[in-house]
């Protein structure tokens, strides 16, 4: 019998980095209360379906055994069409998540010198933001929204130095609600080095109503550094499809396509996509009715005296604070899932008629008001 000590296995070890990131946390499907239809107000989805002609268009799908075209042609033409810009410009992803991380991991990061890039955003803004800029190995620079959940633009301005790689502009800002107008964009954009990038994120884009906001498209015909984010999963209907893209000149896009991963977008969701922009007249009159829905539930809540931020996506923020976590109980018991962020407050997504009809009757019953001093 042998006295030799048992060697230790050795185990596979992530990097580092991964034991430093923040947990993306999907929205958490409803409970099931005896009596009650439940909703899910967690997730930023779509109510409705998409438009019929997608769902013919996916009925007809078939060639599941071959491989997309992965430049999505169809799709980037589609698109090149109704946007009135280059189809060159048009890089396709997994989703407006996965068109960023094409753009992060191809801008930022760790350099040869071993000093980092630095990716500054708004805080709070899309939970995914620390989670893809620190996967690359570009430091994170979280700039505290304003009180009324904007941008504080010149703080996040004033961020800038010689490591700045790349700035997320999320507007009209997920959770929070507010958009970005064009002055303070343009202002911002000229206040910063023209090898800066700076990246629209316009995934609630459909939605906004607000006279002036910033269009993305517009930033990015007069400033070469301007990338814009869109997708089809909001204002479309096809969040399970994973369609989304990013706009940029030739300058930029020749190196989005050495990152961009290939067939991203299944020849299914390029279809999908590409009815859906064909009737976009029905796309708008789906959206228009969230829009009413949105315009509904807002003006129910500040009848309430409840104080919230300008909303401009599909959802609305509650600026509960501690309460956060009470307020997410309270609507769980009544089949309501909302998304709750710690104790920093909540955002609801704007869902059926009769979701919402029963979230503002939770909200006229409940003792406390959210606030945003």
């Amino acid at each position: 019998m042998s006295n030799e000590n048992p060697v230790t296995p050795v185990e596979v070890q992530p990097r580092p980095v991964l034991g430093q990131l923040p947990k993306y946390a999907a929205g958490k499907p409803p409970a099931v209360i005896p009596g009650l239809t439940s909703y899910k107000l967690s997730s930023n989805e779509n109510p409705q379906p998409p438009v019929p002609a997608v769902l013919a268009a996916i009925r007809e799908g078939i060639d599941f055994n071959r491989y997309p075209d992965p430049l999505a042609t169809k799709l980037r033409e589609a698109l090149a069409g109704y946007l009135d810009v280059p189809a060159d410009d048009i890089v396709t992803g997994a989703g407006s998540l996965g068109a960023l991380t094409q753009i992060l991991q191809t801008f930022a990061g760790q350099n040869d010198d071993d000093v980092a890039d630095e990716v500054i955003y708004a805080w709070r803004s899309f939970e995914a933001y620390p989670i893809v800029v620190q996967t690359t190995g570009a430091d994170a620079v979280e700039i505290p929204n304003l009180p009324d959940g904007r941008h504080d633009l010149d703080a996040m301005a004033a961020a800038v130095n010689a490591q700045t790689s790349v700035v997320l502009l999320c507007t009209p800002n997920n959770p929070t609600g507010p958009v970005l107008t064009t002055a303070e964009v343009e202002k911002f954009i000229n206040s910063v080095p023209a090898n800066v990038l700076i990246v629209i994120d316009e995934a609630y884009n459909e939605f906004v109503r607000h006279d002036d906001a910033v269009n993305g498209i517009e930033m990015y015909r007069k400033y070469p550094n301007v990338v814009v984010l869109r997708t089809f999963s909001k204002a479309h209907g096809l969040a399970n499809l994973r369609v989304g893209y990013s706009i940029s000149h030739p300058s930029i896009t020749q190196y989005l396509r050495v990152i961009a991963t290939p067939f991203a977008v299944s020849s299914l969701a390029e279809k999908a996509a590409v009815a859906s922009i064909t009737h976009i007249d029905d796309v708008v009159e789906s959206v228009q009715r969230v829009v009413d829905e949105r315009t509904r539930v807002v003006e129910g809540l500040r009848e309430l005296g409840w104080d919230i931020p300008d909303a401009q996506g599909n959802f609305v923020w509650l600026a509960f604070g501690d309460e956060t976590p009470a307020f997410a109980r309270a609507a769980g018991e009544q089949a309501l899932s909302v998304r709750a962020f710690g104790n920093e407050g909540l955002r609801v997504t704007i869902g059926e008629a009769e979701a919402n009809t029963r979230f503002l009757a939770l909200c006229s019953n409940y003792p406390k008001r959210p606030t945003l001093s």
